[in-house]
């Protein structure tokens, strides 16, 4: 182990690049994007370098750790150890592909220098989460990504994209703000946040346990929040599709997975091996495993179906958590499928979501009826996404099927009554929606021919669709992906060794048995989620969801968690209730006031005290009152018009001042100097 400050230039160099690439760009827009390439390869290199200099044949201990003292009060930990360094080197090879596609799929859009500008800004913050050391550092790049990946949500200022961006960005201040409750609990009843302590500190706190499950909560919806788990997915579909393709690949292979590490961090340090909590993780992953792949059935937009794909496969990966928790020490068949759909997952949909961008660049649509037929004749781009495709529905020989191999063993191994038997057939049919909805996405671009003959020709002569800037950024992206599944044991299981330790940390990297991936046993897990695929591809997705050969979205509009349930209630009904109840307790004091002076005192006006208003109102209203006799006069008036002035006056001035002090004395206008006050203090110790 080495303290050394190299550490933190993984974190802190996207963020100089990022500087310096908006400034450049300013200037010369070529010169900007060759910088921006250059600064996400040399970081993949970087990473790299790290990891096979000092780490790349144990995974259990940390090899390099840095500290820098005095940032926001607690100072800033980062430590590199085996499932830390894997995610750092998937996230910047995910980067370094993703910017350079960027280069041609942006290059007619607008805004182009404030979308690499927060493009490196977000990677610097994505490794720092990795990299971090304690809850704290965490808490702050968490914080930090989700502010500049907003951006990319609103990238096109479109409606769509901007109504996207402001869901997103509502569920991670949200989510923010209750991790943050929980880092206050957790570091108030432990007295630490450091990770690897978490587990050692939770065994001898002798207070109240349920202040341990509140804040591990609090933590949950926080880091929930980002991975799209149900019920806190509201803001995945909408976001993905609205994003450029290129930052879409990032939101699901990446950034969601900074969520999961979250609650990892929390389930496999603080939970460790906690039944209680176990069966709470299992329950929301299967919701969101079985939600997403549903919703993704339905769906007809490409982007779309690919985010609802990704909170169902997060779903899949909260089941390997939970499944963790209640195998207890023997769970390293799940901590090894975990964190394998994890490294899939990622790979994946980088493969896929690039692949959808390049169909956007040259067709600019998403919907599969007017995208139809546009993949026919590009034969690179078909087994490209052919390759995510089957990966992704578990086919033998690729990569998804061995780390769903190994969650569906979990919960064999597990066994146990009639619940578990229900999670395994909801996990083997998510299985096949999963194939199901992949096969519809990938017949419809790469196999059907578009209902307009001539959309369909003009698709057909477009041969060179993509730069081979892009070609190679996608191939090489393939490649990967097929040669990571095509050895499981050579590569796929030693990565899962080496990562796994901090899932399991109190058991022996190397321990667990070899499993027989293509055993008949295994084989038969995959068929029968694969006959599940094609039953629900011929019988639903062909016959119910189409319509005279055209897909139709069947899917209840008003069946939208985000305007159904959270906008009336954090929107309506919340504040309308707290009004109510502030408005009660703002008042007490008057009405007691009121009810005494009317019943025990019974207390009357004084002979010098006026009925209402006071010496200046009444002075200034009678003013008024003969003005008007003036008035009427001067005007000869048969009918005399006649206002009360004093009384006007004086209601006018009562009403002013009663409005004055309802703002001053009210439990709201309290918060919001507090509020005032907080962000005050926040920007006091964030600069100084």
């Amino acid at each position: 182990m080495n303290e050394n400050l190299i550490l933190a230039v993984p974190v802190f160099y996207p963020f100089a690049g990022a500087l310096l690439a908006g400034i450049v760009g300013r200037k010369k827009e070529a010169a900007r994007t060759y910088l921006a390439n250059f600064i996400v390869v040399s970081e993949f290199l970087l990473v790299f370098a790290l990891w096979t200099e000092n780490g790349g044949e144990s995974g259990a201990a940390a090899f390099y750790r840095c500290y820098l003292p005095g940032v926001c009060g607690m100072g800033l930990h980062f430590t590199m150890e085996g499932f830390r360094v894997l995610y750092g080197l998937i996230a910047a090879f995910m980067w370094m592909m993703a910017t350079i596609l960027s280069g041609e799929y942006m290059r007619h859009h607008k805004h182009q220098n404030r979308y690499y500008l927060f493009l490196l800004a977000t990677l610097g913050a994505t490794m720092g989460v990795f990299l971090s050391e304690d809850l704290f550092t965490m808490f702050l790049f968490f914080e930090i990504m989700s502010f500049t990946s907003y951006v990319w949500v609103a990238q096109e200022e479109t409606e769509t994209a901007l109504k996207a961006a402001a869901t997103y960005l509502a569920v991670a201040i949200i989510g923010g703000l209750v991790m943050l409750m929980g880092i206050f609990l957790l570091y108030d009843v432990l007295g630490t946040l450091d990770i690897t302590e978490l587990f050692f500190a939770a065994q001898v706190y002798s207070g109240n346990r349920a202040v341990l499950y509140g804040a591990g909560v609090c933590l949950l919806v926080g880091f929930g929040a980002k991975a799209g788990a149900f019920p806190l997915h509201i803001w995945l579909p909408k976001a993905h599709p609205a994003a450029p393709a290129p930052a879409s690949a990032l939101l699901s292979g990446i950034l969601t997975k900074t969520g999961i590490f979250g609650i990892l961090a929390v389930s496999c340090h603080l939970f460790l091996f906690d039944k209680t909590w176990g069966n709470l993780i299992l329950g929301i992953g299967v919701l969101t495993m079985f939600g997403g792949a549903l919703l993704a059935v339905f769906s007809i937009d490409l982007k779309r179906t690919l985010a609802c794909s990704s909170m169902s496969q997060i779903g899949f990966i909260l089941v390997g958590v939970g499944m963790q928790g209640l195998l207890g020490q023997e769970n390293l068949t799940a901590v090894h499928g975990t964190l394998l759909h994890m490294v899939n997952h990622s790979l994946i949909k980088l493969v896929l979501f690039m692949a959808a961008g390049v169909v956007f660049m040259n067709a600019h649509a998403l919907d599969l009826n007017e995208i139809r037929g546009f993949g026919r004749k590009k034969t690179v781009l078909k087994v490209i996404f052919l390759i995510g495709a089957l990966a992704i529905a578990g086919v033998p020989f690729f990569g998804g099927y061995i780390s769903k191999t190994l969650l569906h063993e979990s919960i064999l191994e597990y066994g146990g009554d009639g619940t578990m038997k229900l999670v395994e057939m909801i996990f083997l049919i998510s299985g096949g929606l999963t194939a199901a909805y992949m096969a519809k996405l990938f017949t419809a671009v790469f196999v059907e021919k578009n209902k307009d003959a001539e959309k369909q020709a003009e698709y057909d002569k477009k041969t060179s669709y993509m730069n081979p800037g892009s070609t190679f950024v996608l191939s090489m992206s393939a490649l990967v992906l097929f040669i990571w599944g095509f050895f499981p044991h050579a590569l796929m299981d030693k990565a899962a060794r080496f990562g796994g330790y901090f899932m399991n940390p109190l058991t022996a990297e190397t321990g667990g048995d070899a499993v027989a991936y293509f055993s008949p046993a295994n084989l038969k897990g995959a068929l029968i989620s694969i006959a599940i695929g094609a039953f629900v591809y011929l019988f639903i997705i062909r016959k119910s969801l189409m319509r005279d050969g055209v897909y139709v979205d069947k899917w209840p509009k008003w069946l939208d968690m985000e305007y159904l349930l959270y906008r009336p209630l954090f929107l309506n009904f919340l504040p309308l209730l707290c009004g109510i109840v502030c408005r009660i307790f703002d008042s007490v004091l008057d009405i007691a006031v009121v009810v005494l002076r009317k019943t025990l005192y019974r207390d009357a006006s004084l002979p010098y005290e006026r009925q209402e208003g006071n010496a200046m109102t009444e002075s200034f209203g009678r003013m008024l009152n003969g003005l008007q006799a003036v008035r009427n006069r001067l005007w000869g008036r048969k009918k005399q018009t006649h206002k009360e002035f004093v009384h006007l006056t004086a209601a006018k001035v009562e009403d002013f001042r009663e409005s004055f002090m309802i703002i001053q004395r009210s439990l709201s206008f309290g918060l919001f100097m507090f509020g005032i006050g907080l962000a005050l203090t926040l920007i006091y110790i964030l600069w100084w």
